[in-house]
């Protein structure tokens, strides 16, 4: 039997043997139940920040809440969620840029280092800053939920306390699972004062600074 999307594991043995391989000395990894662990953990940023430029291209790691994490493979619906998301963007606000799974420096929260789906800034805001780039031009994150068993605490739970906490202004959250638009804005001492979730096929309007309306009937096709 085929197993779920939910129990399939992170990453390859291969690709765990060849991360570990390559693994900071200082870093020592397991791999158990399909998940990659940080045996004696935390680690720190330079080390995550290492062990993430030598992972195999296939692995995408993120570091949340202090956890070492690795960024689920997105499927085609995936995918073109996040490029309607782009194409909203670039049509009403063409001096702003979605930039795709650009690394974001949390420092504040926790040592984190993390991979939004999308982050929505002035148009070439990340230039020369590197692999990891402070958030502080970060108008809005997006993220859209994956079919596995992380989702609810990644998506739902630490990835908007740590967008608030650096003042990201607005957190997009589009869950597939419950078919919502989830607009989390008004970041205040690390929390989002104001979450609004829309059903699909709603008109979403986000709020200022991104000023941008979403009419989300779209959103239905990639329903599954």
């Amino acid at each position: 039997m085929t197993p779920g999307t939910d129990e399939r594991p992170q990453m390859s043995v291969e690709e765990f043997e060849e991360l570990d391989r390559l693994a900071p000395e200082t870093v020592r990894l397991e791999f158990l139940g399909g998940r990659v662990y940080v045996k004696h953990g935390p680690i720190d940023v330079e080390d995550f920040e290492e062990l993430a430029r030598v992972a195999p291209e296939t692995v995408t790691l993120e570091l949340i809440n202090g956890k070492l994490e690795v960024k689920p493979v997105p499927d085609g619906d995936h995918g073109s969620i996040v490029m309607w998301v782009l194409r909203q963007c670039m049509m009403q606000r063409p001096e702003l840029a979605l930039h795709l799974e650009q690394g974001l420096r949390v420092d504040t929260y926790r040592k984190g280092c993390i991979r939004p789906d999308g982050s929505l800034t002035p148009v070439d805001y990340f230039a020369g800053q590197g692999e990891w780039a402070s958030p502080d031009g970060v108008l809005m994150a997006v993220e859209v939920t994956s079919r596995d068993r992380d989702t609810d605490r990644r998506d739902r739970q630490d990835k908007p306390r740590a967008y608030a906490y650096v003042g990201i202004p607005v957190y997009l959250l589009i869950d597939r699972e419950n078919h919502t638009v989830v607009v989390y804005s008004s970041p205040e001492n690390g929390v989002y004062q104001s979450r609004r979730p829309f059903h699909y096929g709603s008109t979403v309007r986000l709020p200022a600074p991104v000023a941008i309306t979403l009419e989300t009937e779209k959103l239905k096709d990639y329903a599954n």
